[in-house]
């Protein structure tokens, strides 16, 4: 979630925190990726949701695959690769300037809820927002 707070220049669900979040979450919701974010970007990120733990990269890896992903644009290393891997790096801004609006209503949003703390039991195990989804075919006549 460090990686689209960071993409968007917000905390994910600003406006929901709730014990129906975290249910949601666990059965896969994420919040949407930000357009202009740079595909090797977001498909990093979206290996860190990874409902399985065993295919997210630790924090070594992660490290390793951002500081490749600058290099390779700073060294411009292969343009067309770039172009393809890299959806148009120029047009992505880090969002981490408030607007005095936005800031106002985070502020006010974060001071009127409290922090809880959940108890979940006989919770299902998390999953991947597309695993679980079934085709149905129906063949008529």
């Amino acid at each position: 979630m460090l990686m689209w707070e960071i993409s968007s220049g917000q905390p994910p669900f600003v406006y929901k925190h709730n014990y129906d979040l975290a249910l949601k979450i666990i059965n896969g919701m994420r919040p949407r990726i930000i357009p202009g974010t740079p595909l090797k970007y977001k498909e990093l990120m979206e290996q860190c949701w990874d409902a399985d733990l065993t295919k997210r990269p630790d924090i070594d890896a992660l490290c390793d695959e951002i500081e490749s992903l600058y290099r390779s644009y700073l060294n411009n290393e292969n343009d067309e690769q770039q172009t393809n891997n890299i959806t148009s790096i120029d047009n992505f801004q880090l969002n981490t300037n408030f607007s005095i609006n936005s800031t106002n209503s985070i502020n006010s949003i974060l001071r009127n809820s409290s922090s809880r703390v959940y108890y979940f039991k006989d919770l299902p195990e998390p999953r991947n927002a597309t695993k679980g989804k079934k085709i149905l075919f129906i063949k008529i006549g």
